[in-house]
């Protein structure tokens, strides 16, 4: 089992997680933002939407800027369309490839794996705890990710 084969159940449990926090998102409210110097919702859910597609790009080398959703329906289709095309890089991609260095500032180099982990995973997490925020102030539902969160029912109730 390659690198990348070993990073697809966390990979399906992420984007299962992103896909429920993307449902979340309130038609309508995609212009709304909680500050004027935060991004709009929708720009915020689009970009969430687009980060599964940096996988694919660090893999191959290579990407185009999409444009950002105008609905949910859009939305769920983007980032459908970027998970298939991660899924596919990671399954296929050579752990030579993946641990091969190359740059990513003038004056720094990694490799392709931390990227990954950095560029892909870590910021995927990082925007989807922000657009928790904008849910939670919209009042709208916010799923939990890694355990129930404060609109669900607790799993077990301790006593």
């Amino acid at each position: 089992m390659t690198i990348g084969q070993t990073l697809l159940p966390e990979f399906d449990r992420e984007m299962a997680n992103t896909r429920r926090m993307l449902e979340s998102v309130p038609e309508g409210k995609f212009g709304w933002s909680p500050h004027i110097k935060s991004k709009t919702l929708g720009t915020l859910a689009s970009h969430v939407a687009m980060i599964p597609a940096f996988a694919a790009m660090i893999v191959h080398g290579k990407g185009k800027r999409l444009p950002e959703a105008q609905s949910k329906v859009e939305l769920l289709a983007l980032l459908d369309a970027n998970v298939a095309a991660a899924r596919t890089a990671l399954a296929s991609v050579s752990d030579e490839h993946l641990l091969t260095t190359v740059p990513v500032a003038p004056t720094l180099s990694m490799p392709r794996i931390e990227i990954l982990r950095i560029r892909m995973f870590s910021h995927m997490i990082h925007h989807r705890g922000q657009l928790s925020v904008y849910l939670r102030l919209l009042d709208s539902f916010v799923p939990g990710m890694y355990g129930p969160s404060a609109d669900e029912k607790p799993l077990t109730t301790v006593t």
